[in-house]
């Protein structure tokens, strides 16, 4: 079964505290909810994800309520490869969130899949990587990858697995595009 998660943008930098505090309130009665959040480095953000089997309105709801300036999107998973570094911890979450050229849209999905995702998930210290698809609105696809240090992102095996050609035919056709390096808060 796809997973389907809530990812809610907050606007601003939660620290751990006040993170745990709106875990706790959102997921409150819920059984198997959880939320794992990352604050952004270069913006005042943070993303928070819920996660959890047939609570997405009720979640809805508590988000609309409780953080009535936030942006939630429902993520559709399409791909989850446990990384070269599995198991280990992983505090750095970067995410590549993109739309791309109506024409480009099968070979983005196919590079992604068969080339790009799995290179990076081999990468060591990359613990996992997924991909997402938000049906609703913009940006459509999203790529995020949970990282042991984040030196690995930016490391010569890493590097490497960006400087392909497919990748060098596919980038072009990107729009809207955002990278974000996330910090784990809770």
């Amino acid at each position: 079964m796809q997973e389907t998660v809530l990812l809610v943008s907050l606007g601003e930098r939660f620290d751990e505290t006040r993170m745990r505090e709106l875990g706790e309130r959102l997921t409150q009665g819920l059984a198997g909810a959880s939320v794992s959040a990352f604050a952004a480095l270069d913006v005042e953000d943070t993303y928070v994800y819920v996660r959890g089997e047939g609570i997405l309105p009720e979640i809805q709801a508590r988000v609309a309520e409780l953080l009535p300036g936030a942006h939630a999107r429902v993520l559709h998973r399409t791909l989850d490869l446990p990384g070269a570094s599995a198991g280990h911890d992983a505090p750095w979450h970067y995410i590549v969130e993109t739309d791309v050229l109506p024409e480009a849209e099968a070979d983005l999905n196919a590079w992604y899949d068969q080339e790009h995702l799995p290179g990076l998930a081999a990468v060591p210290g990359t613990v996992r990587a997924l991909r997402y698809e938000c049906r609703d609105e913009s940006p459509r696809y999203l790529a995020c990858y949970d990282l042991r240090t984040r030196e690995t992102f930016g490391s010569p095996p890493w590097l490497a697995v960006r400087a392909t050609d497919w990748s060098s035919r596919v980038r072009p056709s990107f729009r809207n595009t955002r990278r974000t390096m996330f910090r784990r808060v809770l």
